[in-house]
């Protein structure tokens, strides 16, 4: 694989820590780290959901966990091997090695609950926009200026001008 050094981007940006941080996370990709599949949809508008198959891992086995803008899903089963009766595969097709598989969310993202239904895990989460950045509607007054106000909407301080 190619590495590119982005040092000089670095050294010329300031305030951009995170950007540069998530830019040197997909420089290291692992191409190995794809288990468990998961899934990332949008349920609508600003809601969304994550859903990992997670087969043969209980409630027990799996932690959820969100830590600085990043939500980590970790998978630990027990080892049976020190039990009295240990299985013995024929042929073992079903993955069960742990797991920690994270994913970066956006600035204005929330988690809102995480179940396992039919080994899937699904995190539910929600973009929240704060009101300052909703779009808002700015009413269009009709009429004529009045004394002393420009088009620009400054006003023109008469008196000053008279004296």
């Amino acid at each position: 694989m190619r590495s590119f050094d982005l040092t000089p981007l670095f050294r010329s940006t300031v305030g951009f820590d995170r950007l540069a941080d998530m830019l040197d996370s997909v420089a290291q990709f692992d191409p190995g780290a794809s288990y468990p599949p998961y899934n990332i949809e949008r349920t609508d508008e600003n809601h969304y959901r994550i859903s990992l198959a997670v087969a043969g891992f209980g409630e027990k086995d799996l932690s959820v966990e969100v830590r600085e803008g990043v939500l980590s899903v970790q998978g630990r089963r027990e080892d049976k091997t020190n039990s009295e009766n240990p299985q013995q595969y024929l042929y073992q097709g079903i993955a069960g090695r742990s797991f920690d598989r994270r994913f970066q969310l956006a600035e204005n993202v929330e988690v809102r609950g995480a179940r396992l239904v039919n080994g899937l895990l699904h995190v539910d989460l929600e973009r929240i926009v704060p009101e300052e950045k909703k779009p808002r509607q700015i009413s269009i007054s009709t009429g004529a200026l009045s004394a002393g106000e420009r088009r620009d909407g400054r006003v023109i301080d008469t008196k000053a001008n008279a004296a």
